[in-house]
């Protein structure tokens, strides 16, 4: 991989409503492990999920802040619209049989850039789409990708190129929804970025079921201040790094409106909670600890997915 090049999705953080219905969708449905069960720290009354493989790999993470008032949201242009696991080829028609089984809607299989795609929604109407990949085994294979609804792709499609080096890999139009597609130079996991744009009258509203930002890939805390540092003099407005507990975070808006992060691999989850025990307690940043009785309490339990 070229140096200075982003090598992909490190998560994806949605916004979601029940805390229990998404756990029982991505935990139960998708098989995801819940690695980490802490709160958001801009807003600790509210838990903050992540899911991901045994280990949470970045490029393997979808994490979601449920509110539990929050009202349905709409993807429109200027917002991430779809997220995509890859599903190993061996594993395509066994995850078909397995959604059925468990009486799961689910649209295709359809292709897209050769690839058959299932599309299915999860408890607050926000599509999954799964991807079949020449990985191997049975369980989703970590992200695919995740699409940006632009009103105006080639700003984006700049960034992508120009600053983080993807290359295009493409387009396809399919229902008059313009499809362009952008791919890592590691082509390992989360990969791809695909960007549409589509005439339909959408007023985008962030809600439940929406996408709140896309993180991509910093391997080091070196890596990631360079990334500040260079994307800071190309004129974008940057943040300070924030403290992740798990990860160091900086934050810019692309031209087109979405919310882009840019994450650190390390330290990862395993700081507060054994690798066996990931996900099984309540684990809270240093700042909220002397609260941890209220939170509990105000927290709704969370029931094992069976």
């Amino acid at each position: 991989m070229p140096q200075g090049a982003i090598p992909g999705l490190h998560h994806v953080t949605s916004i979601c409503s029940d805390p229990q219905a998404n756990l029982d969708f991505y935990a139960g449905c998708l098989g995801q492990r819940l690695v980490k069960k802490t709160v958001n720290f801009d807003a600790p009354d509210t838990y903050h999920l992540y899911y991901g493989d045994t280990a949470g790999s970045p490029g393997t993470l979808m994490t979601f802040f449920p509110f539990t008032d929050a009202g349905p949201g709409r993807a429109g242009p200027g917002m991430a619209s779809a997220v995509a696991y890859a599903v190993p080829g061996q594993s395509f028609e066994g995850w078909m049989e397995r959604l059925a089984l468990a009486a799961v809607d689910f649209d295709g299989p359809v292709e897209r850039f050769g690839a058959r795609m299932l599309l299915l929604r999860d408890a607050d109407g926000a599509p999954v789409e799964l991807i079949e990949t020449e990985a191997s085994g049975e369980a989703l294979a970590g992200l695919h990708s995740v699409t940006l609804w632009e009103a105006d792709p080639d700003v984006t499609a700049r960034v992508l190129t120009e600053h983080f080096g993807y290359s295009a890999a493409g387009g396809e139009t399919t229902g008059g929804v313009e499809r362009l597609r952008f791919v890592a130079q590691g082509a390992g996991r989360g990969s791809v970025i695909d960007i549409i744009r589509s005439d339909a009258p959408t007023l985008p509203r962030s809600g439940a079921g929406t996408i709140h930002q896309v993180a991509f890939r910093a391997e080091s805390d070196e890596v990631q201040l360079d990334w500040h540092d260079r994307l800071a003099s190309a004129g974008f407005d940057v943040t300070p790094v924030i403290d992740r507990q798990y990860f160091n975070a900086v934050y810019f808006r692309e031209p087109g409106g979405v919310l882009f992060e840019i994450a650190t691999d390390p330290p990862g989850f395993a700081v507060d909670e054994a690798p066996e025990a990931l996900g099984s307690g309540l684990k809270l940043p240093a700042q909220y600890e002397p609260i941890r009785d209220r939170l509990e309490r105000v927290l709704p339990e969370l029931r094992p997915v069976r």
